[in-house]
């Protein structure tokens, strides 16, 4: 299982969140090829060795930061079956990961990631998700596979395409491996 991701509380969680937010100013205002921790912990307000320290160097604080925006906003939607709720959230999950940011989050997140975690973090994420979906669709006497059935089946092949043969990816292919996995949990 993946390791959790610490909330840090009082001056800890001030510093992430403005150093943060420094990060995702200033990649919007010039691009990260030119982003330097001094002018992260200038526009961060903090010493570039508090960041040094807490993150290393620049490409894990990128890596830091992707997670952090790869982390779902809501809880996946209520659209009455299974079908339609693993549909929806699948064609969801294309869209946000196969984006140019999304794609840009995906590959910082595994760059200034030796020990995995941060891949672990954002597989927790999707697992969740996946997991509300199965939850809820169990609770209305529905068959579900389970969670790992669809992470093999739905995302793994969705995140393949994405990082790896992006060209013609589209709503149509999600459907298709959320049909194929529903349908194998059928039998």
């Amino acid at each position: 299982m993946s390791r959790q991701m610490v909330r840090p509380g009082g001056r800890s969680a001030r510093v992430q969140a403005s150093v943060h937010a420094a990060v995702r100013e200033l990649v919007a205002e010039n691009g990260r090829e030119t982003l330097t921790v001094p002018q992260v912990a200038q526009r961060a307000g903090v010493t570039p060795s508090t960041i040094y320290r807490r993150w290393g160097d620049l490409q894990e604080l990128l890596s830091d930061v992707a997670v952090e925006r790869l982390r779902p906003d809501t809880a996946p939607g209520d659209h009455g079956s299974l079908l339609n709720d693993l549909t929806s959230w699948a064609e969801q999950f294309l869209d946000e990961m196969s984006s140019p940011t999304g794609r840009a989050y995906i590959r910082d997140a595994l760059l200034g990631d030796p020990d995995g975690g941060n891949a672990g973090q954002c597989s927790a994420y999707a697992a969740e998700q996946i997991d509300a979906v199965l939850t809820r669709a169990a609770e209305r006497g529905e068959p579900t596979p389970g969670t790992e059935a669809v992470i093999d089946h739905v995302v793994a092949p969705l995140m393949y395409r994405i990082l790896f043969r992006p060209d013609g990816l589209d709503g149509a292919y999600a459907r298709r491996l959320v049909t194929a996995v529903l349908g194998s949990a059928e039998r």
